[in-house]
């Protein structure tokens, strides 16, 4: 399974599916459909994804949004979130943090003001997807699909390794400048 086929499975899953456990399960099920050797495929696919928005810029675009509450582990479920959105939104989110501006969930955000007020389902979050391949890959072959990448030569990264430029995260001034739709949006949460 190459990008573009990864790519055709989650805008099928944001377009069949309103919210992300819907989607979670219909990519699981429909992997499960498919030879080991592509389930593993899409795990790979769903790395490489990530690392286009592992970046210090994306990371500090989170951070204005979750109001400074996004660490390590949570800026790796925003990126599968990210992901989740399907390829039109990550694809402009990749290119620049600030379209996340645009992205009618985050808007919503938003309006929903400190995020004490948020619902657990309203974090921009999908840690479930990173499960969606192993489940898959337990339904049509035993073992484990670390292992099976490993015979592969390929692993999965865990975590996250910002690249790019340095930023200031909690910078209002640097945050303006970098991000200056989303921080029209976000700047009172700072305050």
């Amino acid at each position: 399974m190459d990008a573009r086929g990864f790519w055709k499975l989650v805008d099928h899953a944001v377009r069949s599916a309103p919210d992300l456990e819907q989607r979670r399960e219909w990519l699981t099920g429909r992997l499960a459909l498919l030879p080991a050797g592509e389930i593993a495929d899409f795990a790979v696919r769903l790395d490489e994804q990530r690392e286009r928005v592992d970046t210090w810029a994306h990371w500090q675009a989170a951070t204005l949004i979750c109001s400074g509450l996004c660490g390590m582990d949570s800026f790796f479920y925003f990126q599968a979130w990210l992901v989740g959105q399907g390829s039109q939104v990550f694809s402009s989110v990749a290119a620049s943090p600030d379209a996340l501006a645009a992205v009618p969930s985050i808007r919503r955000l938003a309006s929903l003001g400190s995020v004490d007020g948020w619902a657990d389902e309203d974090w921009p979050d999908w840690e479930p997807l990173y499960r969606v391949p192993d489940a898959a890959f337990e339904a049509v072959q035993a073992g484990d699909l670390d292992s099976f990448l490993r015979s592969r030569g390929q692993a999965r990264a865990f975590d996250v390794s910002p690249g790019g430029e340095d930023v200031e995260m909690e910078d209002p001034a640097d945050i303006a400048r970098r991000v200056p739709h989303l921080w029209a949006l976000f700047e009172k949460a700072v305050e």
